[in-house]
């Protein structure tokens, strides 16, 4: 089975509130944002958003200029028949690491679990190559990942864990580490998940 398949049935079987990463809001992400005093025009990504309500509380706090981009075309259907304001959303369908995205794009990149998914050595290079071409110099990067002590798999799929200093690292010298926070998330069956959020700013050329 394919990764888009896979993600297919999740969200084909599962719905939005029963998934393990389910937010009501997602009040970390949404906070680290707002924190770094962006524009309301400021082009924003949101990797693996698929059915999140991120897209819902940006666009709320007034933002613009935002992209939700994920495998399933499940997921992104549940997060538009949400919104009311379309016009300000690009949806993309589409694998991160095959999407033509525009090169420079982004002010904002934002990953909740995505990249914890990417066991291969190849393809994280492949994604933080995707980081750096597309996001614009002095952009900011957050990426969540599950933590040292967080699951080892997740939907039944393994995934790598990372502290912050190690998800630093893996990134590399052109990601100025500004700035990580640790999040306990309660999954809707009540378990409890450790996460690590790193913010980085993409080295200015």
């Amino acid at each position: 089975m394919s990764m888009k398949q896979h993600w297919e049935q999740v969200y084909a079987h599962k719905a939005v509130d029963e998934v393990s990463w389910f937010q009501e809001h997602a009040e970390l992400s949404l906070r680290l944002i707002k924190d770094s005093d962006p524009a309301l025009s400021a082009s924003i990504i949101d990797v693996g958003g698929g059915a999140s309500t991120l897209v819902d509380d940006l666009i709320k706090h007034g933002f613009f200029q935002v992209t939700v981009l994920d495998l399933s075309k499940a997921a992104l259907a549940k997060a538009k028949a949400r919104q009311t304001r379309k016009e300000v959303v690009s949806w993309i369908e589409g694998n991160v690491l095959e999407v033509a995205l525009p090169s420079q794009a982004y002010d904002i990149w934002h990953d909740r679990a995505v990249f914890h998914f990417l066991t291969d050595q190849k393809e994280r290079d492949a994604y933080i190559q995707t980081v750096v071409r597309c996001v614009k110099p002095g952009g900011l990067v957050i990426v969540a990942t599950f933590a040292e002590d967080g699951p080892t798999m997740c939907s039944g799929l393994p995934v790598m864990r990372y502290s912050a200093s190690a998800l630093h690292q893996t990134f590399g010298g052109r990601f100025d580490l500004i700035g990580h926070e640790k999040e306990s998330h309660l999954t809707p069956a009540g378990m409890e998940q450790k996460f690590v959020y790193c913010l980085c700013r993409v080295e200015s050329n």
